[in-house]
């Protein structure tokens, strides 16, 4: 409950500084908000918070997708400082590859804040989640699900900060427990269909296999595909909080665990933000961390982003 509040005051400041700075200013707010990919809910239901937030500005949103090709979303930026955006909300598919977006962003007197994951270059204010804390806790929760031994495997994913420190976090977590072993890592490329393939694999190289860590929910959906179809008896935690991955919890599944963000809360702080010093504020943080909570089975049917 405590990181609940915690994300949820920030969420409530974030738009109440939306709010405020609004009210000071007549003419309409131009905003471009960049995504890595749109075909994942998680970034729809932020989508679809910036939308309201902007609405209750009177602000016109410019979106793009890059599909997670890093010359698009470059291409993408550039169309967007074309169209005179005034602020830049950016959640990178390359966080260094994109810097040179960033710069142009920035010359152009564009305020830049990254949502989710951050970018190299110039970013006046990065809000994402937690990720090493995610990490930590998914493969915290799964060495006790398996009663402290075992095999487990990690779902990696496309090496943006975000995933890298999932990674870290979960590793660290599997280190604390002196009697799991961790015997394979391999690229599910966050994707459900690349994802199931690659646990197929996993399943065959190491028969003994009794945990698998998807770095995000996504990959898990085709890991648990594979796992249920080779009718293995193989525990699976994650990170995002997505709704199927909650459902398949709630129903009991192989997949035990999610610890989920809170995408809306980053988009509207990430706004926030942006607000406060585009209209004069002295002092923006340049690192907002949102909370992450562990769904299970206990509270899975009450969840949802």
């Amino acid at each position: 409950m405590k990181n609940l509040l915690k994300s949820g005051t920030i969420a409530a400041l974030g738009v109440a500084a939306c709010a405020t700075v609004a009210s000071a200013q007549d003419d309409q707010l131009k905003i471009g908000m960049t995504f890595q990919e749109m075909n994942n809910p998680y970034f729809v239901s932020m989508r679809e918070a910036l939308m309201e937030a902007a609405e209750g500005i009177n602000a016109e949103v410019v979106v793009t997708d890059a599909g997670h090709d890093v010359a698009k979303q470059i291409s993408d930026v550039e169309d967007m400082l074309q169209q005179d955006i005034d602020i830049l909300l950016l959640n990178p598919t390359d966080s260094a590859g994109i810097e040179s977006a960033v710069r142009m962003a920035k010359d152009a007197g564009v305020i830049v804040v990254a949502v989710d994951a951050n970018a190299n270059g110039p970013v006046d204010t990065f809000v994402g989640s937690k990720n090493r804390d995610a990490g930590y806790l998914s493969c915290q929760y799964l060495a006790e699900a398996m009663g402290g031994e075992g095999e487990v495997a990690i779902l990696d994913g496309i090496p943006v900060v975000p995933i890298l420190e999932r990674v870290e976090g979960c590793k660290e977590a599997l280190g604390e427990a002196p009697g799991i072993t961790l015997v394979d890592t391999q690229n599910g490329r966050q994707d459900r269909s690349v994802a199931l393939g690659v646990v197929e694999n996993m399943m065959q190289a190491h028969p003994d296999l009794g945990g698998i860590f998807s770095v995000n929910d996504g990959g898990a959906m085709g890991a648990l595909a594979a796992i249920q179809g080779a009718g293995k008896d193989i525990k699976l935690t994650s990170v995002d909080g997505a709704p199927e991955a909650v459902d398949a919890i709630a129903r009991g599944t192989p997949f035990i665990e999610t610890t989920a963000q809170f995408p809306r809360d980053q988009i509207r702080v990430g706004l926030g933000m942006a607000l406060a010093q585009y209209w004069g504020a002295q002092v923006v943080p340049a690192e907002v961390p949102i909370d992450v909570r562990v769904v299970d089975a206990e509270n899975a049917e009450d969840f949802a982003w």
